[in-house]
């Protein structure tokens, strides 16, 4: 029997939409999806601010529009899984997506082994550098990497 991925509260079958215990928002399995493309001349776009706390991804396009994710840590994890450290809810996210890894002031990404793939630029990866200003896509999130000086 599946469980609530928060609480554990017992789910039935089918499971609900949503936790009765605890309420978060449930999701399916992961679906397939093709990634965006970079915006072009005259489409909607973020402006993204200057981000002077440190490496961060901005949320450039997709679900979450403008959020910041600071890169605070040497490994962040990236997932639908709400354990994530960068938790992304759509289901175009595998539960444990992609890891952040720190060293220095060197910041890379690195796919585990996702259905959808990690996309650096439009060029899917299993690991890579990122520089600033370095677009990724995680399934239907596309982000702006500032801050970082890359290799």
């Amino acid at each position: 029997m599946m469980r609530c991925p928060v609480c554990s509260t017992p789910l039935g079958d089918p499971p609900p939409a949503e936790c009765p215990e605890c309420h978060i928002r449930l999701e399916g399995p992961t679906e397939s999806f093709s990634p965006v493309g970079a915006p072009v001349d005259g489409e909607a776009d973020v402006l993204v601010e200057e981000v002077t706390e440190g490496p961060a991804l901005v949320v450039r396009k997709g679900p979450e529009l403008g959020e910041k994710f600071f890169i605070d840590r040497p490994v962040l994890t990236i997932g639908r899984d709400p354990e994530s450290d960068i938790f992304l809810n759509d289901v175009t996210v595998s539960r444990k997506h992609a890891t952040l890894e720190m060293v220095g002031d060197v910041v890379s990404i690195e796919d585990a082994e996702s259905l959808n793939g990690t996309y650096v630029n439009g060029v899917r990866i299993d690991k890579a550098p990122l520089a600033d200003g370095d677009v990724v896509q995680v399934g239907t999130f596309q982000m702006l990497f500032k801050g970082g000086t890359g290799a």
